[in-house]
C-alpha cells in the first residue's frame, strides 16, 4: 500500500499547487495587463464610474434608448438567463407583456418591427449592446421626447454602432449606456 500511498499523495499536493495556486495568480497577472486591469473596464462620465463595459443596465426613462431585458435585474454577481424555454407559458406570458409594454411606450411601431433583443433576456441577462436595428426602433419616441431630430439621433445611433469583430465574426453592435451618454451630451 505505501508503494502507491507515497506517489499518489505527493502527485496530488504537486496538483493542488498548481491549480489552486501557480494557475490562478498566473491568469491574475495577465488579468492586470488587460484593459481594466482585471476589475472590469469602466464608463466615466466627469471623472465618475457610470456602469461597466461590458455589464449592461436598465434605463427607465423613455427618453433613453432601453437595453435588453434582464431575467437577473442586471445584477453582475448572478448572472445567468432564466432557464425557461420557448414554449414554458411563464416566459411567453413575460415576453408579451414586454411586447406590450414596448408597444405602450412606442406609439406608431408595429409588433413585427420589435426586435427580439429588446423583449427576450439574454443568456447572462447583462448583455449591454443592442442591435442598431434595436436602437433605430426607439428613435421616434426618443426624438419626440427630447425635441431632437429622428435625423441626428440615427446619425448618433450610426457613430456608436460598431461592426463585426475583424469584419466578420459577430453582429454589429451598439453600446446602449455609451449611446445613452452621447444622448445626453447633445441635449
Amino acid at each position: 500500500m505505501k508503494r502507491y500511498f507515497f506517489p499518489a499523495l505527493k502527485l496530488t499536493l504537486v496538483l493542488v499547487l498548481l491549480t489552486a495556486g501557480i494557475y490562478p495568480l498566473f491568469i491574475a497577472g495577465l488579468a492586470k495587463m488587460a484593459p481594466g486591469k482585471g476589475d472590469g473596464v469602466t464608463v466615466k462620465k466627469s471623472g465618475l464610474v457610470v456602469g461597466y463595459a461590458n455589464v449592461g443596465q436598465q434605463f427607465t426613462g423613455d427618453e433613453y434608448f432601453q437595453t435588453r431585458p434582464s431575467a437577473v435585474a442586471y445584477n453582475a454577481a448572478g448572472s445567468g438567463g432564466s432557464n425557461k424555454g420557448p414554449s414554458n407559458p411563464d416566459y411567453l406570458q413575460a415576453v408579451k407583456d414586454r411586447i406590450d409594454t414596448f408597444l405602450v411606450h412606442n406609439p406608431g411601431i408595429q409588433r413585427s418591427d420589435i426586435p427580439a433583443e429588446l423583449v427576450t433576456a439574454s443568456g447572462s441577462g447583462l448583455d449591454p449592446h443592442l442591435s442598431p436595428e434595436g436602437a433605430l426602433v426607439q428613435v421616434s419616441r426618443i426624438a419626440k421626447l427630447r425635441g431632437i431630430s429622428e435625423q441626428r439621433l440615427r446619425d448618433l445611433v450610426d457613430a456608436h454602432t460598431k461592426g463585426p469583430l475583424a469584419g466578420m465574426f459577430g453582429p454589429a453592435t451598439v453600446h446602449v449606456l455609451q449611446l445613452n451618454l452621447a444622448l445626453d451630451e447633445i441635449h
